[in-house]
């Protein structure tokens, strides 16, 4: 079966698993994407687009994908794991508190080990999962960035590497949205998977960005944020939102220097945009914000007589 394998990945969908593997040494432009321990799909790429992403071809056989969707908040979380390690150690990032029990059955039934709950940002239109996760799963760390001035486990900074078994995300500084807002990025290198993927939170969306008028955001920093540590990637790397609103679910560097209607414009012409987008309040701000700093667990803070 003859089938265009950009297409195929890249269709819009609100759960979107799978494992990139060479299906055959003697067939170079053979691939296998399994979509769950039951289910794998084989197929073989036309010669003509084959150079686009032979990339794939030499990828290691180690990555597992899950892209999961919370629908109150429309947040995207993702879980990570290093398939090939003997711990399968995994990651989720920006997981919600509505959709604990969903992501943890998961993790149970693919037979992996989480290590880390992840947050890009302190969000404020949901509440934060990692909390909850930790008192369900014992040993799981919280990870945010240092910047964000909240309460967690491990506090992360520009540089820094998160590791998960022979895997790691970089850890890349993108405030504007928020000033503690952070982008995890594949990492780069023969054993890691190839094209890069990078999870931009809500510095960058699919078409769009984070607002800027609230929690210490800054346009002028967005722009610069965007523009040197997310546009500097190569073209090739997958963007994965925390949100999406019109049922996109993955970009790339490549499209959104192209066709992002806000970042493709000079910074001033950015600014002005940012400053009269006219949005209104967030819902779930007031709540939302002073729980998810102190890892969604307002409720276990100790209360002053």
């Amino acid at each position: 079966m003859l089938l265009n394998v950009g297409t195929f990945i890249r269709s819009a969908t609100r759960f979107s698993p799978f494992i990139i593997t060479h299906s055959s040494p003697s067939s170079p432009s053979s691939f296998r994407f399994s979509f769950s321990p039951k289910q794998t799909v084989s197929f073989t790429l036309q010669s003509s687009q084959m150079s686009s992403f032979t990339t794939l071809s030499q990828s290691p056989p180690k990555l597992l994908f899950r892209q999961l969707f919370e629908k109150e908040s429309s947040t995207y979380t993702y879980l990570l794991a290093d398939c090939s390690h003997p711990d399968k150690p995994a990651l989720l990032i920006d997981p919600v508190d509505r959709t604990v029990d969903r992501d943890l059955n998961l993790v149970k039934e693919l037979g992996l080990k989480l290590i880390y709950a992840m947050n890009t940002h302190v969000h404020a239109d949901h509440i934060t999962g990692t909390g909850l996760i930790k008192g369900k799963v014992p040993g799981v760390k919280s990870v945010i960035s240092k910047a964000s001035g909240s309460k967690a486990d491990v506090f992360v900074e520009p540089g820094d590497k998160i590791s998960f078994g022979d895997l790691f995300l970089e850890v890349r500084a993108t405030p504007g949205h928020t000033m503690g807002c952070v982008t995890y990025v594949t990492g780069d290198g023969p054993d890691q998977p190839q094209p890069r993927m990078a999870f931009t939170g809500d510095a960058l969306l699919i078409r769009g960005c984070g607002r800027t008028d609230f929690q210490g955001g800054s346009s002028q920093q967005l722009y610069k944020s965007v523009h040197s540590q997310i546009f500097t990637l190569p073209k090739e790397t997958l963007l994965y939102p925390a949100h999406d609103y019109k049922g996109f679910s993955v970009t790339t560097v490549g499209e959104e220097m192209l066709y992002n209607p806000r970042l493709t414009k000079d910074e001033e012409t950015f600014k002005n945009i940012m400053e009269n987008l006219n949005l209104a309040y967030p819902k779930m701000i007031d709540v939302a914000v002073p729980a998810n700093m102190v890892c969604g667990l307002q409720d276990l803070e100790p209360k002053a007589d």
